[in-house]
């Protein structure tokens, strides 16, 4: 996929996913707030971090295509799990807010019967966040975006927290209104729980992960379906934002000439970049056959 394409893709769906945020978040707040609802108040909270995280991408996806420079001969692709890991914090930070308001209205014991109001509410954001969810993880997958899968998991985390709100909301209603504060607290440790894996996963992007087994097997048969491999020595990849690089040896007849064993080293290179489209760079080293 052309690099264009890619943050055209990643802007789209960005874009829209900002304008459903900055309606719920209103929807949400203003719900909660007329309807006498803690819960619904986090919620929108929630959905307003939101909104933030998914400007983050944007700006992820910009500066992680900018070609390679002398400073940066490898590219900047690091620089998307970089921010995803930005997200995760933002994520947790919303989280231990909205886990101090709920706390907070339990030991104070000011409880409140929210309103039909928050109902709605409520199941309007959970299908409209699951719709989003959905929506962005088609689009980061397509685009191979940690950072929009981030922001999609981002759309999860909301959707179950609506639903939680949903079930404070019936609770306080039922005669139970310690529920509702007690749906934030449930709120924020989802959303603290995602934080964590969001972050885990973009710091193994930093970290030189080594590619998933499939591919590594991918990437063994392609080598030794090319004419003049005898052998793979060494196999290694790591994984470098979305992008993975390859570093082979192969052994070839210890009779060839220089520039045979080079024919076939490029034969490896080529073919590899060329079958795998997530693979950056391959480089291969030649050793002689001497078994």
């Amino acid at each position: 996929m052309e690099v264009s394409e890619r943050i055209s893709i990643g802007n789209k769906i960005s874009k829209i996913t900002i304008v459903a945020n900055i309606g719920l978040s209103i929807l949400k707040i203003l719900a909660g707030v007329f309807g006498r609802s803690s819960a619904l108040i986090a919620d929108g909270m929630h959905s307003f971090s939101d909104i933030l995280s998914t400007f983050i991408v944007m700006l992820g996806l910009k500066l992680s295509e900018k070609p390679a420079d002398e400073s940066h001969p490898y590219g900047h692709e690091r620089i998307e799990p970089a921010l995803t890991k930005l997200l995760a914090v933002i994520l947790f930070g919303t989280a231990l807010m909205i886990f101090y308001c709920g706390l907070t209205t339990i030991l104070r014991g000011n409880y409140q019967i929210p309103e039909n109001i928050t109902i709605v509410a409520a199941v309007i954001s959970i299908f409209t966040k699951e719709w989003m969810y959905r929506y962005t993880k088609k689009g980061a997958e397509q685009i191979e975006s940690s950072a929009l899968i981030a922001d999609a998991c981002h759309h999860r985390s909301d959707a179950f927290s609506s639903i939680g709100t949903l079930i404070g909301v019936f609770g306080a209603r039922l005669g139970y209104p310690i529920l509702d504060p007690l749906a934030s607290i449930f709120i924020s440790l989802f959303i603290a729980k995602m934080a964590f894996e969001i972050y885990f996963e973009a710091l193994n992007q930093l970290l030189d992960r080594a590619a998933d087994p499939k591919t590594i097997e991918e990437i063994r048969k392609i080598i030794l379906s090319i004419d003049g491999v005898l052998g793979i020595d060494v196999l290694k990849t790591r994984i470098h934002s979305n992008k993975i690089y390859v570093d082979v040896e192969i052994s070839v007849n210890k009779d060839l000439s220089l520039i045979e064993a080079h024919n076939i080293s490029e034969n490896v290179h080529s073919k590899i970049e060329r079958k795998l489209k997530r693979v950056k760079h391959c480089m291969v080293h030649v050793n002689p056959y001497l078994k």
